[in-house]
């Protein structure tokens, strides 16, 4: 016994640690960028290639861009011809939209840090710019410290989520009282509308109404009812069939003709045409996820003893919208660069008024400056809404079915 216990165990020999060459960021180089010659020879291509990119890139912007063509027209191309003396107006809208969006991300945190973080950045930058008039600074200070103040309040107190939830869905009758007056405040007729307010106020418009009515749409292409399922089929295959060109057309000269008479202005015919055009692809978007459902879950509602509208609000739709989520995002981002079309029906967007711009003596030659500074705030709002689909696809776990 005691022999046994005198027996001594063998040493475990320590681990060899992994050479240094294939950790870290050697390792990561040499796996990813020169794990082969031809890979190598691509990496340096393409190096080089990006070096001399970059260099005229960053040249032509701290340099030789000519950027007083954007200081000098800034009102111009947020809010077009909006009366001077009402612009409080549309900053007292950014500040109830940012205390609202500070109270989300005070108790939803998740995907609203994204866009906090997003809009309070922007608020940062823009109040350093040099070309900022004092009023509008003190304006832009005002919105960011209401969007910090109010998150520490929706972080301190979760209970205001239902008031939050209730302001939300009264911003957009607010935001259009605000900025028409209704008859309280000084009127301002849409024909003053302009701008990249525009072109939020139209995407918010077209991404909102077209949401129910796709999803109605996609539901009565698959009725039993004859009526409603072939009207359904002829309005999205006509919508589908012909370009938003011709939409917005109809919506000028032909909307008119529906509506006894009466006038509807350019503004609200943009609204409905682009309502109309992303319905019928938000309904085949539905549709696409309502197919590729199993039957079984039909199968599981009607065992449970649901009936085809509980199955169809509790069961079929969540998880429809769930599978076609990244297709939704898509065609909101497509309606929200779409509206810059409108300019050929008239309306003063931030692309008609940077060409309206550049045509003026003391600008000409200056386009480059407008289109770039136009193309830089469709893609921080485009890869907002793309960043903020991806991480709801993965807070809902999209991918892992």
């Amino acid at each position: 016994m005691s022999e046994q216990m005198n027996v001594k165990q063998p040493q475990k020999k320590a681990e060899t640690p992994p050479p240094k060459t294939s950790v870290g960021v050697i390792g990561w180089l040499r796996q990813n960028l020169f794990s082969s010659w031809a890979n190598t020879l691509l990496t340096v291509i393409i190096s080089i290639a990006a070096y001399f990119i970059l260099k005229g890139a960053f040249t032509w912007v701290l340099i030789d861009a000519e950027w007083h063509v954007i200081s000098n027209e800034l009102k111009f191309l947020l809010v077009g011809r909006y009366p001077e003396e009402d612009v409080w107006r549309i900053w007292t809208l950014l500040l109830f939209f940012h205390a609202l969006l500070g109270l989300s991300w005070g108790f939803g945190k998740g995907i609203m840090n994204s866009i906090a973080f997003t809009i309070g950045g922007l608020l940062f930058v823009s109040m350093l710019l040099p070309f900022i008039e004092l009023s509008s600074r003190l304006w832009i200070i005002a919105n960011l410290a209401t969007l910090l103040s109010f998150f520490y309040i929706g972080h301190k107190f979760p209970k205001v989520k239902k008031i939050t939830y209730i302001g939300w869905f009264l911003s957009f009758p607010f935001v259009i009282f605000f900025i028409s007056g209704l008859g309280i405040l000084p009127s301002v007729s849409t024909n003053l509308w302009g701008g990249f307010m525009l072109n939020i106020l139209l995407a918010v418009v077209a991404i909102v109404c077209s949401f129910p009515l796709g999803i109605l749409l996609a539901l009565g292409r698959r009725s039993k009812l004859p009526i409603i399922k072939y009207f359904c089929i002829i309005y999205i295959e006509v919508i589908r069939g012909i370009p938003l060109i011709t939409v917005l057309f109809m919506a000028k000269f032909m909307l008119p003709l529906f509506t006894g008479g009466i006038e509807i202005n350019d503004v609200v015919g943009a609204m409905v045409a682009l309502t109309m055009f992303s319905s019928a692809y938000m309904a085949e978007n539905v549709r696409g996820g309502l197919q590729s459902l199993p039957i079984g879950q039909f199968e599981a509602s009607q065992a449970l003893g649901l009936n085809s509208t509980y199955t169809t609000i509790f069961i079929v739709l969540p998880q429809a919208l769930k599978a076609v989520i990244p297709a939704i995002v898509g065609q909101y981002i497509a309606i929200f660069k779409d509206t810059t079309l409108v300019l050929i029906i008239g309306l003063l967007d931030v692309l008609e008024i940077g060409l309206s711009m550049i045509a003026k003596p003391e600008y000409i030659g200056l386009d480059l400056e407008v289109l770039v500074f136009g193309a830089v705030v469709f893609f921080i709002f485009c890869y907002l809404m793309a960043h903020v689909s991806r991480r709801l696809e993965k807070s809902l776990s999209v991918g892992n079915r």
